[in-house]
């Protein structure tokens, strides 16, 4: 796998380091980061950075320098593990949020992120400006209008009344064959990882290592997985199996993994949020 600096740095913190104060020693987080083949220079080429845009502050211990989240930050890691360890099994009602926006069509950089907001809630887009969600996301529209005033955000809750239809949006806002393909090769990949004793015998130095490649292979599905009702799905769809699949080998590799990265920083970790399984 190819390790990308900045998202093993932000996936330590979210799975382990958060749990141990928040904070982190350089020397300490170099260390856990060469294990994923990146050099000492590299860690703090993106640790300036990361704390150029928000995500740390920095103070002194003595010679050493410490790696603080910063409370926003908390909270981003705290939306994005919901965001990954929760899942909607509500009954559909067979209606949709909408989401319409108008942007300036010179504000074309505004406009992106935007969409980036609409995408991470779970919304597919129907046409440039509309987009849809099968769950109440009223509140969240509302709340990106208010994060967005140079933008104008409307939200419905509206349905179509005919279930064919309901099917036909839903494979119109969202590729769920190459979504499908994909969840059907993720488990091809980590079917045989879902071993409880074998994983509970592994050393930490592997468990890590598995459980950072699994946590970082589905979380790609995130942007893109709508989680969509039984009555939208296709036939056979694999999310639910994928979810099953990622929540038994996370848990099963976290004794190992966490005991690790705990030795590795000299401090206890406490028990991160996991699958119900």
């Amino acid at each position: 796998m190819d390790w990308k600096p900045r998202g093993v740095i932000l996936d330590l913190f979210g799975d382990y380091l958060r749990y141990a104060g928040g904070e982190v020693r350089l020397a300490d987080l170099t260390e856990l980061l060469a294990l994923f083949d990146v050099e000492a220079a590299t860690v703090r080429v993106n640790l300036s950075r990361l704390r150029k845009e928000g995500w740390f502050t920095t103070r002194r211990v003595g010679r050493e320098t410490v790696y603080s989240l910063t409370p926003h930050m908390l909270e981003i890691l705290d939306e994005g593990r919901e965001r990954i360890f929760r899942r909607r099994d509500e009954t559909w009602e067979g209606r949709w949020t909408m989401a319409i926006y108008q942007v300036p069509e010179s504000e074309r950089a505004f406009r992106e992120q935007l969409r980036k907001q609409l995408a991470w809630h779970g919304f597919g887009q129907l046409s440039p400006s509309t987009w849809l969600s099968p769950h109440n996301l009223i509140s969240e529209v509302r709340g990106i209008a208010i994060d967005n005033p140079r933008a104008r955000v409307d939200a419905l809750w509206c349905g179509t009344g005919d279930p064919d239809e309901d099917r036909e949006l839903a494979a119109r806002c969202w590729d769920l064959e190459a979504l499908g393909r994909d969840y059907q090769s993720f488990i091809q990949t980590y079917a045989g990882l879902d071993d409880e004793p074998a994983n509970s015998a592994k050393d930490g130095r592997t468990a890590l290592l598995q459980r950072m490649r699994i946590i970082g292979d589905y979380r790609r599905f995130l942007f893109r997985d709508p989680y969509l009702p039984k009555e939208l799905q296709p036939e056979g769809w694999p999310s639910s199996a994928a979810y099953s699949l990622f929540g038994a080998v996370h848990r099963q590799l976290g004794p190992s993994a966490t005991a690790f990265v705990s030795d590795v920083i000299g401090q206890p970790i406490g028990q991160g949020r996991e699958v119900a399984v």
